[in-house]
């Protein structure tokens, strides 16, 4: 091989030594980026995941309600009401709980209502300010609630039946359980899909843990119930008129809790004697007269007006829950 041809070969393959580097150095950064692009997607994906719903809560076989409650032991029983008998049980794993043996009278009113859909539906409700449904029990003549217990005593236990309960709940307290029970109804009002209607808000329903922070207890359970759907924390259109519970029966029934919260009356007449007192401005009569009238009435007079247009007389005319529970979350804060 000559001189000149050895150049021209050894040019050649210079030359297609560069192409071949360049080509390949190109392909490294296109693979490069492309990995790169989907570690980022899939970061992106991760982050922009919406959280894992909230399982429904399991059934429980009776045979193991039964050994959780003694037997429904009468000495295990730490509440009464219209709907059932609430027993402190013991599982398995040592956990308490709220066991809600319903009335059997109303076993047999609703027997193929379809309670075990319905308490998967209602279980699914997670807030601070609600009481998580951690179970259920479906037998022939027996439909069992299983709740989250947390030694937490009602809101009536505070206000009407301890001696030492106004103490504990000053003015400052009982506008936090009202700020904290007015977002635990928006909550269900507002972001559950579909709606949760409490059927029943008044201060037995109310619960209020070590912290003194409210907890709504039985909500959607007035299907139990339909025939008892009466009294002052239920308005006419519900009870005389027949139309039902509503969002704005709700926000009826949390009024009178305002009412009682402001009066410290428990009385059936607490609104009709408490209204005339809030449009006259007349708030030393009006505020509970165990506690000391605070310098700065001005929190309790805005809470005051938003008690008075919860329980409007017509359904319309009265605010939702969503704006209750602005207004009372800004006097908490206030505070």
């Amino acid at each position: 091989m000559s001189y000149v041809e050895f150049r021209m070969a050894y040019s050649l393959l210079i030359g297609i030594l560069a192409t071949s580097i360049t080509i390949f150095g190109i392909l490294l950064i296109f693979l490069c980026r492309k990995k790169s692009a989907k570690a980022d997607e899939d970061t992106e994906s991760t982050a922009s995941s919406p959280p894992v719903a909230k399982p429904p809560a399991p059934s429980y076989p009776l045979m193991e309600i039964d050994a959780a409650t003694d037997g429904f032991n009468h000495r295990r029983i730490v509440g009464k009401g219209r709907i059932g008998t609430v027993y402190a049980a013991v599982t398995p794993k040592g956990e308490v709980v709220a066991v809600k043996r319903i009335h059997p009278r109303l076993v047999l009113n609703n027997a193929g209502f379809g309670f075990s859909s319905i308490l998967k539906w209602l279980s699914l409700a997670d807030h601070p300010h609600v009481v998580p449904i951690t179970g259920f029990s479906e037998a022939p003549g027996e439909r069992i609630i299983v709740m989250e217990f947390g030694g937490m005593l009602s809101l009536e236990f505070y206000l009407h039946q301890n001696t030492d309960g106004v103490a504990l709940l000053d003015w400052r307290r009982r506008l936090r359980i009202a700020a904290g029970a007015a977002r635990g109804l928006e909550y269900l009002h507002e972001e559950v899909a579909p709606p949760i209607i409490h059927g029943c808000v008044k201060p037995s329903n109310i619960l209020v843990d070590v912290k003194l922070c409210a907890r709504l207890c039985d909500y959607g359970l007035h299907f139990l119930a339909p025939e008892g759907m009466a009294g002052k924390y239920v308005d006419e259109e519900c009870w005389r008129e027949r139309k039902g519970v509503s969002k704005e029966c709700d926000v009826y029934g949390f009024g009178v809790v305002l009412m009682e919260l402001l009066s410290g009356r428990g009385s059936a007449d607490v609104v009709e004697w408490g209204l005339p007192l809030i449009r006259g401005m007349r708030f030393n009569e009006l505020l509970d007269p165990r506690l000391t009238v605070p310098a700065d009435v001005g929190p309790l007079v805005r809470l005051s007006k938003v008690a008075l247009a919860c329980v409007a007389n017509s359904r319309k005319n009265r605010p939702a829950m969503r704006q209750v529970a602005a207004i009372l979350s800004s006097i908490e804060m206030a505070l």
